[in-house]
């Protein structure tokens, strides 16, 4: 494969671009574009995105999330990451309780959500099929991912990691950014916290993903989301806000 475009690219912005612009993969690009047409009925008058779809948050981030890749009727239809689906729901909710997030939802691109400190991404930037990319395809997506945290590697300090995959995905990248990861490689786990020295100490905590298989069984509550994002929110620095709220 020829030079990958996210080694050409100098800032975040010209970064979130040059993702949107991206047919790397043809099963991706043939799939995020077909829901695109035919669309659920639900937004049967909506315009999908069916792009791939950048980062989200400020370009100076102290705390990073890492998830999976867009949903097709979530992400895929709005362009932004955890918008209009109910893994996003649950996300910003948590987020907002612990002032990370200036609302808690998120239904479109321009519904004035703003993240505070915090940058959401993700290691593939496209809807897969059934919710799960290919290795190759995770592999093409990867250099966006290791860019992007250069980039941000002056000002991040932690990062929650949603799921096993995403876990998986991105120990390489930050191995590769400077980060020394320890081998065996640290297992993921609801709650597991590490922390990696190399380019400063950058705290990584495990999440278990807010899909619904996992939200509406119970395997992730509210309640413990919010104690991942406060525990990784500390880590980063940032600073408690009035809108911080308890488990009551």
């Amino acid at each position: 494969m020829s030079t990958h475009r996210a080694d050409e690219v100098t800032s975040i912005a010209d970064l979130d671009s040059a993702v949107a612009e991206c047919r790397y993969c043809p099963r991706l690009v043939a799939w995020r574009e077909e829901v695109a047409r035919t669309k659920r009925a639900a937004f049967a008058d909506e315009t999908y995105w069916g792009r791939p779809v950048p980062g989200f948050g400020p370009t100076d981030a102290a705390l990073g999330i890492v998830g999976l890749a867009p949903a097709a009727h979530g992400a895929n239809r709005t362009g932004r990451m955890f918008t209009g689906d109910r893994s996003g729901d649950f996300l910003f909710e948590a987020m907002h309780a612990v002032g990370l997030a200036s609302q808690p939802w998120a239904q479109h691109a321009d519904d004035g959500l703003e993240l505070i400190g915090t940058r959401i991404t993700a290691p593939v930037r496209c809807a897969p099929p059934a919710n799960k990319p290919t290795p190759s395809e995770r592999d093409n997506c990867r250099p966006w991912l290791a860019r992007e945290l250069e980039l941000l590697s002056p000002t991040l300090r932690a990062i929650v990691v949603l799921g096993a995959f995403g876990w998986q995905a991105l120990l390489p990248v930050l191995a590769d950014a400077g980060w020394q990861v320890t081998r065996p490689r640290p297992r993921f786990g609801h709650g597991a916290h590490v922390v990696l020295p190399g380019r400063g100490d950058l705290h990584l905590f495990g999440c278990f993903h807010p899909s619904q298989q996992n939200t509406f069984t119970g395997r992730l509550t509210p309640a413990m989301m919010r104690d991942v994002l406060r525990d990784a929110k500390a880590a980063a620095g940032l600073k408690p806000r009035h809108c911080d709220a308890g488990d009551s």
